[in-house]
């Protein structure tokens, strides 16, 4: 059995993008979750990754700590599920997207933080922030014109890609980001994926609050 370690599904967006890959598409494994920077956290990581942080996915006796080398090893290692695109172009392109995701958009992360609980709209707005938001928006509306006719994901079918994005996604809609309707279209139809109500819902049931977080949280009424 696969074993996912993850940190708050609150605030852990590098936690969510294998989750909700695995979720969406149906592969069963175990769901360790720690919570982010207590002693347990580094004690329980410090057995399976000497980064010391989540995710990390252990197949055995093979432990990977890197959201993007473990999404790689999960469509090598489940190929029918075509977790990347089949033709060679489109799969060479979301695998673009995705690393650009992995590496980049430092603003946005740092400006606006995963927080699901909460409804903290045009908090966290800068320059460098619109800058990001402007590039993830170009490629989705660019995604979504050359696909449209394929299904309603980035390429289409649901895929890796859409895993990767899946928490801007959450943090468009904390933040209230203005995008254009494309792109509403296409957050709509992320946060109707069952494995993303999922996710929420655990979320939400945390009441777990990081770093004097509660005066943030979103009403539930």
């Amino acid at each position: 059995m696969l074993v996912l370690y993850i940190g708050n599904k609150n605030y852990s967006s590098w936690s969510m993008r294998p989750w909700l890959l695995m979720r969406q598409v149906g592969i069963a494994f175990e769901e360790r979750k720690l919570r982010l920077f207590s002693e347990d956290f580094y004690r329980e990581l410090a057995a399976v990754t000497p980064a010391h942080r989540v995710p990390v996915l252990c197949d055995g006796d093979l432990c990977i700590w890197d959201s993007l080398a473990i999404v790689e090893y999960l469509a090598e290692r489940f190929p029918d599920h075509r977790l990347w695109p089949a033709p060679v172009a489109q799969r060479a392109h979301a695998r673009a997207i995705s690393a650009e995701m992995h590496s980049g958009f430092g603003a946005l992360r740092a400006a606006m933080p995963m927080n699901i609980e909460a409804s903290l709209p045009g908090r966290g707005w800068n320059l460098a922030v619109q800058a990001d938001v402007d590039r993830i928006v170009r490629m989705w509306l660019d995604c979504r014109a050359r696909h449209a006719g394929d299904g309603p994901f980035l390429f289409g079918a649901f895929s890796i890609a859409d895993a990767m994005y899946a928490p801007v996604v959450w943090r468009f809609r904390t933040y209230a980001v203005s995008v254009p309707s494309e792109c509403e279209a296409y957050m709509a139809t992320m946060l109707e994926l069952p494995a993303m109500r999922d996710w929420v819902r655990d979320a939400l049931a945390e009441q777990d609050f990081l770093d004097g977080d509660e005066p943030y949280r979103r009403s539930r009424d």
